[in-house]
């Protein structure tokens, strides 16, 4: 068996490296013991000089950081607000695009209607095409307010006239429907205009 004396300078290397890679808690004591020393030999100044630079170095690291998450934000921020305008951009497109078939029924009316004189089967044709526009408007989340109880709501209903109640317990009830409310989604898309009763 052969002494370290024997063994060239690489080979002595070779093994303290292999020492210390299986053992990582002994590397890092020889580092903190390296630098244990280091400080030792240092005057106060360079001592001194020594923390500037390192707090330098944390101040710099901490402003790079920084600097990368203000940069990640404003990528975030900027991205957020494309994806809402495109959000908004496409939902007005869908609701058009629902609407238009609409549209062609109305055009095929009008012409239809140029040459017949029965009004009754323009009505009837007109009937075909609202239903279908309300329908659409329900499956879209559109629907007409319901005033059957005759309850006056000041959150759903724009009062536009007051006239004496013809009795007394129509007093602060809807008499007449002006112009039809319209709810999306339950919250109000147009206050219903009603006329109440004083």
């Amino acid at each position: 068996m052969t002494n370290k004396e024997d063994k060239r300078p690489e080979e002595v290397v070779d093994n303290v490296a292999e020492e210390l890679n299986e053992n990582p808690e002994a590397e890092a004591e020889t580092l903190e013991a390296s630098a244990d020393a280091e400080l030792e030999n240092m005057t106060p100044e360079e001592k001194l000089q020594k923390e500037i630079d390192d707090l330098k170095a944390a101040v710099e690291k901490e402003k790079k950081e920084y600097l990368f998450l203000m940069a990640e934000f404003d990528n975030y921020r900027k991205r957020t607000i494309r994806e809402k305008s495109d959000i908004i951009r496409n939902a007005s497109e869908q609701a058009f695009k629902g609407l238009l078939p609409i549209v062609d029924d109305f055009e095929r009316g009008l012409k239809a209607s140029e040459d017949t004189d029965d009004a009754k089967s323009v009505r009837e044709g007109l009937e075909l095409i609202h239903n279908k526009l309300v329908k659409y408007m329900e499956q879209n989340g559109v629907k007409a307010m319901d005033l059957s109880d005759g309850e006056f709501d000041a959150d759903k209903h724009e009062a536009i006239a007051s006239v004496p109640a013809p009795e007394e317990d129509k007093k602060g009830k809807i008499l007449d429907t002006v112009e039809k409310g319209y709810m999306i989604n339950d919250k109000v898309l147009r206050h219903a205009k009603v006329v109440v009763g004083q």
